[in-house]
């Protein structure tokens, strides 16, 4: 039976706005997750969103939406974006989830009942960006100590939990589990600057605001966001729900990964509530440090190309995760820049990487005809190559268990970096030239393959889409699933084909991509200052004539079945039947309609739009609804009538 490893990420605020620096925590742990995969672990990878709370609720108001119809829209951007990047996760969890909501309530209700939530009035100082409550000895120049803004004086009814009764058994978890935060730095950060001063009962409900999970036994308070979004680590695998076999399967979790910012809710406050509900504590949280921009939070970037979407699009998705996994210190803060981005991709990967397979295929294209020739003829100088081979997935795995992500791509490009060394040792365009050398020469180029083979594979965690590129040029098929194929040197069967396709990252001249990046960097600047445009009263649509009417065709459709669209959260996917022929309409009306309950309706749809495709699939007409803005409802006839009538 495989061991289980389970990996998070913290669940992230919607806001819309993706930079760098948010995408560095989930390509962390989609390293990781893909790693233990691969190395015969049963892994759940999970990442979501954190909904609920007052930030939310403004800025929907200030978009006059609903708080749900306003995070529906920003969840879809963040889906689309781990899309992007190849983030591999298993489940992907809201806080607006029933289930969530649900769990939560009990367990609030269950804390309540047992003493470790009352009610009392709360006054102090609270921050809204973070959503955060402080002491005034924990404000730095009166201003929030996590983001440096302004906070307010808040007054209202609260409840609280018991967070001071915790703090014995919180030093007690500490010094048992000396690992339980790394790095070391952090669990000093709590022992100092929060455990010694005393903790404080905390604030778990608020009045102030509504868009948050309703507490069940006093309706005036909603629960306040961090009992609501650190629970989700186990709401996520069925705890409280109607099938609790994920959380007795993967809990507790191997590893919370997490910024440091929030390194005080996910070991204080988290480990208390698990006490509380007689939960088994995680067994490592992580807090690493932040990408920085100009000595500053990537959030106030400023010159810089950050945009992920951009980055990706322009150098390609796996330089983006190559410099995220490569260039920051674990544990540190790193740095970011154009400049930084630009030269790790051409010294490692254009230069190293992409090099070593473009002259290796390209001379056994030229010297074997593109066949994979025999390695009979070994000398003593191919051991330290071979032997770098043999050891580098222990090294590598070594690096990984203590997550040391960087060291752990340094440990594979030293093979790669090897590899270019044993060519210019080698020289094989000089053995070449004598026929009585061919089959040196076969050896030379075999073990250059197979060392590029092993560098795939090992890289295939970190770089996916790049070590299919080189199994490609090998002519490998798939990527293997786990790690078996390179427990030993000359796996790499004689015989078959290679091929020279595109240089896997062209190098890149930095004056002319920093001119680029700069273009890129103020057309978005400029794009944010645009002033808002003045709301003005809607004008009425231009008249039509009975001819254009004409033009649409509408008829009655019979809903034959019914479907969510994977990944969305607002489209259905329907098959209808149209005068006795099917056809596939795409609609926008999950969040007013289950699928269950549109099976067997009758709607009416524009059949002759031009069909379109929407997230892949083909839809073929539009259903008609009627909205006021805040409900929507599909258009049906008075009573029955057949599939395909026409409607005028």
């Amino acid at each position: 039976m495989k061991e289980k490893y389970y990996i998070t990420t913290p669940i992230y605020y919607p806001s819309g706005n993706w930079h760098l620096g948010h995408c560095y925590t989930t390509v962390i742990c989609d390293a990781i997750a893909r790693f233990k995969r691969m190395d015969g672990f049963d892994v759940f990878f999970l990442t979501g969103t954190d909904e609920h709370g007052v930030k939310i609720e403004k800025r929907a108001a200030e978009h006059n939406t609903t708080p749900k119809a306003f995070v529906d829209g920003l969840v879809d951007n963040i889906k689309d974006l781990w899309k992007v990047l190849g983030i591999s996760y298993d489940k992907f969890i809201r806080t607006t989830d029933d289930y969530h909501v649900e769990a939560v309530q009990k367990m609030f209700k269950r804390l309540y009942d047992q003493g470790d939530i009352y009610k009392a009035e709360y006054e102090g100082n609270y921050c809204t960006p973070c959503e955060s409550f402080w002491t005034e000895s924990q404000l730095v120049d009166g201003k929030c100590p996590d983001c440096g803004r302004p906070v307010e004086k808040a007054k209202e009814e609260s409840y609280f939990f018991r967070l001071s009764k915790y703090q014995d058994k919180l030093i007690e978890l500490y010094n048992k589990n000396p690992e339980f935060i790394s790095p070391k730095s952090r669990m000093n950060e709590m022992i100092n600057n929060f455990i010694k001063p005393g903790l404080q009962d905390l604030c778990v409900s608020r009045t102030s605001f509504k868009w948050g999970i309703p507490v069940t036994f006093d309706d005036k308070h909603v629960i306040y966001v961090w009992v609501d979004a650190l629970t989700n680590y186990i709401t996520a695998l069925g705890y409280e729900g109607k099938d609790d076999s994920l959380f007795k399967k993967y809990w507790p979790a191997n590893l919370h990964m997490v910024g440091k910012e929030i390194v005080r809710f996910h070991t204080i406050i988290w480990p208390a509530i698990l006490m509380a509900l007689g939960i088994e504590m995680p067994q490592k949280v992580y807090g690493h440090g932040w990408l920085l921009i100009g000595g500053d939070k990537m959030s106030k970037s400023k010159g810089n190309v950050v945009d992920p979407f951009v980055l990706s699009e322009r150098y390609g998705v796996d330089a983006v995760r190559y410099f995220l996994l490569r260039e920051v210190p674990f544990g540190s803060d790193g740095v970011y820049t154009n400049e930084a981005l630009i030269t790790r991709t051409n010294a490692d990967l254009a230069n190293d990487l992409g090099n070593l397979v473009s002259r290796t295929t390209a001379m056994i294209t030229q010297y074997f005809g593109g066949v994979v020739p025999a390695h009979d003829a070994k000398e003593d100088i191919d051991d330290e190559l071979i032997g770098l081979c043999k050891d580098a997935l222990a090294k590598v795995r070594s690096h990984i268990d203590n997550l040391l992500v960087p060291e752990a791509l340094v440990e594979i490009f030293r093979l790669v970096q090897r590899a270019n060394k044993y060519i210019d040792e080698t020289m094989p365009w000089v053995l070449a030239k004598d026929e009585s050398k061919k089959a040196r020469l076969g050896t030379v180029l075999y073990n250059l393959a197979e060392t590029i083979r092993y560098s795939a594979v090992l890289l295939s965690p970190f770089m996916p889409t790049t070590a299919q590129k080189i199994f490609d040029s090998l002519q490998l098929g798939a990527l293997p699933a786990d790690f078996e194929s390179i427990k030993e040197f000359g796996g790499l069967a004689v015989g078959g084909n290679v091929v020279k396709g595109n240089a896997l990252f062209p190098r890149l001249d930095m004056k002319k991509e920093l001119a680029e990046l700069e273009k890129l960097a103020e057309a978005q600047a400029k794009a944010k200052e645009q002033p808002k445009q003045e709301v003005v009263e809607e004008q009425p649509k231009a008249e039509i004539t009975i001819d254009d009417f004409a033009k649409v065709e509408l008829a009655t459709a019979k809903v034959l079945t019914c479907e969510k669209v994977a990944k969305s959260d607002k489209l259905l996917k329907l098959t209808l039947d149209v005068a006795g022929k099917e056809r596939t309409v795409v609609s926008g009306i999950a969040q007013h309609y289950t699928p269950e309950y549109m099976v067997g309706k009758t709607v009416v749809i524009v059949k002759n739009l031009k069909p379109v495709k929407l997230r892949g699939i083909l839809s073929e007409g539009m259903i008609l609804c009627a909205s006021n803005g805040k409900d929507v409802v599909f258009v049906t006839p008075e009573k029955e009538i057949e599939s395909g009538s026409g409607v005028n």
